[in-house]
């Protein structure tokens, strides 16, 4: 138990945990991040009108994510982070997947040779995290804390936009944000923590969870959940690699590749902070090795995505979250994750019970855990003194991203290559702070303060509590 002494963590992170306790865990980081995983196919799907196709990319979604945590916490021949990373589909291709897709349809490709033309693309781009992690230690004058705290800052307020839309109802809702719905995300919060206030560790372990059902047994009183339980589709959802054949389309793929290599600052700023919340080096050669090997994890993952039909992945956010509120960070619990998530994708009946959620359940449910990751990002920013460059730097970023997040017309007129770079606060934000990072000349004679994860400072700076 020297991790839990050292540290103050429930579990650390190379700690073995209990079967229960681990099962427990790995049913708040589904619970988290379920709706994220299927999200995107759902989206893709009825846009691209691939409805008779989207039981099986749900399903497939789920199973890629599942390989590719397992892959992450595992660390197989230094592929992962060695940490809870749950993979999950990417928001960020959401637009040029959807782009590609219409300009192959308007060509008169029929939905199967979509399918091909666009995994076979997802496949080429998987090769750039791949090429990047392998020269990481060129990047590093790029990924400072100022830069990587922007982007998880920057990340958690795009996440916190998306809980505080379920909290009200979910986007289109006709009863959106109704005294009820208000109600029942408020309380799903309010179980949630008072749960993590208690100095019981298997209440606050249990916290989300408790939340969640609190929350929808109420809808369900209330009239606002009505689950259904017969399921129409298969019971099983067999993977068939390459199931749609493979293809490519250099219009579609460029677009493709430049958010690959975007997402990449999205990914060290998820690690970054999973590295401060696990208590281990955010500065150094570990650290150094951990990005390394994360970034190559996602590669890997998104290859593994293309090769058993999901969209790409990348490393989640949302997880995040859940280490801070449950303190455990044992990344044996991440091989549970990954594989109830491959659970979910064989058995699409799981997943379709999940579903089925109050959106105000979700959206109080998550709301802590995505007010986290800005916690978890001001801490990293925050990490040694910020001089008038970097207030200009944060300023500028936060500006210009959360303002074309805001009123996104404002990029219409770009073209396809740049909107699509500045589309979102994390792409447009991120891009800002590394080139004013790099154009704007530093204070003479300032040094950076090295500061660990698990130092005094960062523990008092967190708040958290030692069980």
């Amino acid at each position: 138990m020297s991790d839990q002494r050292d540290t103050g963590l429930m579990y650390g992170l190379n700690e073995k945990i209990p079967t229960v306790p681990a099962l427990f865990t790995a049913i708040q980081h589904m619970l988290a991040s379920i709706v994220g995983v299927i999200t995107p196919p759902l989206i893709i799907g009825s846009t691209l009108g691939l409805n008779q196709y989207l039981p099986y990319l749900i399903s497939m979604s789920l199973f890629a994510s599942g390989l590719g945590t397992f892959l992450q916490a595992g660390r197989f021949f230094s592929i992962g982070a060695g940490m809870i990373c749950l993979q999950g589909t990417s928001f960020a291709f959401l637009g040029v997947i959807i782009s590609g897709g219409l300009l192959l349809k308007g060509q008169g490709a029929a939905p199967e040779q979509m399918l091909a033309m666009i995994f076979g693309c997802n496949l080429v781009a998987s090769v750039i995290p791949l090429l990047v992690s392998r020269f990481i230690h060129l990047f590093s004058r790029l990924l400072t804390p100022l830069v990587t705290g922007t982007v998880i800052v920057l990340i958690g307020i795009s996440l916190i936009k998306v809980s505080i839309t379920d909290w009200a109802g979910g986007f289109g809702a006709a009863d959106f944000g109704s005294p009820k719905n208000l109600g029942i995300g408020a309380l799903t919060l309010m179980v949630i923590v008072l749960m993590n206030c208690s100095r019981s560790p298997w209440l606050r372990l249990s916290g989300i969870v408790t939340g969640i059902i609190a929350g929808s047994v109420v809808a369900w009183l209330t009239g606002s959940f009505h689950p259904q339980f017969s399921f129409n589709g298969s019971w099983l959802a067999v993977p068939m690699p390459f199931r749609f054949g493979i293809g490519f389309n250099m219009s579609v793929f460029i677009p493709i590749a430049l958010v690959a290599l975007i997402s990449i600052i999205e990914t060290v700023g998820d690690l970054t902070a999973n590295c401060m919340l696990s208590k281990q080096p955010v500065e150094g050669p570990e650290f150094e090795q951990r990005i390394r090997g994360g970034i190559l994890g996602d590669g890997v993952s998104c290859l593994l995505a293309a090769v058993f039909s999901s969209f790409p992945n990348t490393t989640f956010a949302q997880n995040n979250g859940v280490i801070q509120m449950t303190q455990v960070a044992s990344r044996y619990a991440g091989f549970w994750i990954g594989g109830l998530f491959v659970l979910l994708g064989l058995l699409p009946g799981f997943s379709h019970a999940i579903e089925q959620l109050p959106n105000p359940v979700l959206g109080g449910a998550t709301l802590v855990m995505f007010g986290n990751v800005v916690a978890a990002g001001i801490r990293i920013m925050t990490r040694e003194p910020i001089d008038s460059r970097g207030m200009l730097i944060i300023a500028i970023a936060f500006g210009v991203g959360l303002g074309i997040e805001a009123q996104p017309d404002v990029i219409k007129q770009l073209p396809a290559f740049a909107r699509t770079l500045l589309q979102s606060a994390i792409t447009s934000g991120g891009i800002l702070a590394i080139l004013l990072n790099l154009i704007l000349p530093r204070s003479r004679g300032k040094k950076a303060i090295p500061v660990t994860a698990a130092s005094p400072e960062t523990a008092a700076l967190s708040g958290e509590k030692h069980v």
